[in-house]
């Protein structure tokens, strides 16, 4: 019985599914080498939770299916369905040491550019290593598997099982201790959430003083007409838990309250570099004192300096 059509996708399924967990395992590494390497120049440059919660995702899903197709593979060795010299397995055992060469090629160009525009030498020389023991262990495996075939040595192949998962699970386990959790991460959204609309009624406010040379009476002035770009839902959050509090203090000055989760000026650079410099705050009621960006004196619109967020 020919079965070439489902040994070849036993390999491109086992190839899929290595690229994703080779390459998933060499960005948290890539990752927790920008993070803990100190460059004063560059900071956390490099470093962002989302590709370390990519890589958590695709590890995931890619090393039980890698290893699950490369069981499948070995127990049509042993049964002998699959042969030695069979084509499929020699061009498709080369296809993928071919793919694998082109991936680690890349990834090399990559290292070296960086090196170039100014990334510290201890990183290059920490991702170098990353890359070479993944691409290394690959090959020789593969290489060996394509060399011995049904002759291979059960305890050398036992071997590279253990040094590959030890790889890929150091990984996987390492990276837990850098990535933002989810629970944190839906807190500090909320918040996010809760800036976006202050900065918002901010802005309306804004316009509404530069159009009627006063600031407004409360926050529904702006959504009785389009003119402010501010809508009802943004007088609370998305929650419905909370409204948002708004206080005239004179003529120029006024505050926006609201009630946050988090702590958003301690939070590290890696997260602090997308924050809203005008709207840093506490966990708990917060109040931010504004000041009108313009104002109107003989009919002419003059710049008022900032005032700086408490």
């Amino acid at each position: 019985m020919n079965n070439n059509a489902k040994f070849a996708f036993w390999y491109m399924l086992s190839l899929v599914a290595l690229i994703f967990m080779a390459l998933s395992t060499g960005m948290i590494f890539f990752q927790v080498i920008n993070k803990t390497v100190a460059d004063v120049l560059a900071g956390v440059q490099g470093y962002t939770d989302e590709i370390m919660k990519f890589a958590i995702s695709a590890i995931i899903i890619a090393t039980p299916l890698y290893y699950w197709m490369l069981r499948l593979i070995k127990k049509a060795f042993k049964k002998g369905e699959l042969k030695d010299d069979s084509g499929i397995r020699r061009w498709l055992t080369y296809f993928i040491l071919f793919v694998s060469a082109v991936v680690a090629v890349g990834w090399l160009i990559a290292t070296i550019n960086s090196w170039l525009n100014g990334e510290l030498s201890l990183k290059f020389i920490l991702k170098t290593l990353t890359v070479l023991i993944i691409t290394g262990t690959i090959f020789t495996y593969y290489f060996y598997d394509i060399r011995q075939g049904a002759k291979a040595k059960p305890k050398v192949n036992l071997i590279y099982l253990i040094v590959s998962l030890a790889i890929v699970l150091g990984a996987f386990i390492t990276s837990f201790f850098f990535v933002e959790s989810p629970q944190n991460t839906r807190v500090r959204l909320y918040d996010q959430n809760v800036v976006n609309d202050l900065s918002s009624l901010d802005s309306g406010i804004n316009s509404y003083y530069a159009k009627n040379k006063s600031l407004p009476q409360d926050l529904n002035a702006l959504i009785e007409t389009n003119d402010y770009y501010v809508t009802k839902t943004q007088l609370g959050d998305k929650a419905g838990t909370q409204k948002y509090a708004y206080k005239v203090v004179d003529a120029t000055h006024y505050e926006l309250c609201a009630t946050f989760k988090m702590n958003n000026k301690n939070l590290t650079d890696d997260k602090t570099q997308y924050a809203d410099p005008r709207f840093l705050h506490e966990a708990g009621y917060y109040c931010f004192k504004r000041q009108v960006d313009l104002i109107i004196k003989d009919g002419q619109a003059l710049g008022v300096p900032p005032v700086p967020v408490r």
